[in-house]
C-alpha cells in the first residue's frame, strides 16, 4: 500500500486591495516600472507562511478567528527598491502602528501552528516590479489613501504566466468587541 504525502499549499497572509485601490497601484506600477507586476497580483504580504499541509492550513484559519484589530488608513506614499534582489516597491514613509501590530497579533496567533517569524524586521510594501535593474527611489508621490477593513489567507499557485494568487478566505477587522 503507498500512502501518498498530504497535498502541501503555498500560503501567506496579506492586506488585499479593493478595486479602486488596486487601480491606484496599477497606475503607479506602470507609471515608474518597465516590467511592472499583473495588477491582479497587487498586495501586501503580512505573513508568508510557505509550504503547509491541509491539517495546518486548518490551524492557520482557527488562528486568523482570534485576530482581531480596529480598521486602519494606509498612506502608499513612498517608492523604494530593493537593487540586489531587483525588487522595486511601493510603501509608506510613514509608520503605521496598527499595520505592525496587526502582522505581530498574526505571528503570535501562529505559533501553536507550528510557526515561526522571521527574524529581520517586517517591511511593509507592496511589489510593483521584479528583475529591475535600477530601481527609483521617489518620496513625494500623491499619497494613496487604502482604507483597511481585512486581512486575506491567499494561496499561491504555479501557472502558466508564474505564481497564481487566490485569495482563500478574508478575516474582517472589527476591534474586540
Amino acid at each position: 500500500m503507498n500512502e501518498e504525502a498530504p497535498q502541501t499549499r503555498r500560503l501567506f497572509f496579506a492586506l488585499w486591495p479593493d478595486a479602486d485601490v488596486r487601480r491606484q497601484l496599477a497606475e503607479i506600477s506602470h507609471r515608474y516600472c518597465k516590467r511592472p507586476v499583473a495588477d491582479a497580483k497587487l498586495h501586501l504580504t503580512l505573513v508568508f507562511l510557505g509550504l503547509r499541509t491541509p491539517e495546518e492550513y486548518q490551524c492557520f484559519c482557527e488562528a486568523a478567528e482570534g485576530v482581531h484589530g480596529e480598521p486602519f488608513e494606509l498612506r502608499l506614499d513612498y517608492l523604494g527598491g530593493w537593487p540586489r534582489r531587483g525588487i522595486q516597491w511601493l510603501g509608506s514613509s510613514q509608520r503605521t502602528a496598527a499595520l505592525s501590530e496587526l502582522v505581530e497579533r498574526l505571528e503570535q496567533a501562529f505559533e501553536p501552528c507550528g510557526f515561526q517569524a522571521e527574524k529581520r524586521p517586517f517591511v511593509p510594501h507592496i511589489t510593483l516590479s521584479r528583475k529591475t535593474k535600477r530601481p527609483q527611489v521617489k518620496a513625494d508621490l500623491d499619497a494613496i489613501q487604502w482604507q483597511v477593513r481585512e486581512f486575506a489567507l491567499v494561496e499561491s499557485v504555479a501557472g502558466q504566466q508564474g505564481a497564481e494568487y487566490r485569495v482563500l478566505q478574508c478575516w474582517p477587522l472589527e476591534g474586540t468587541g
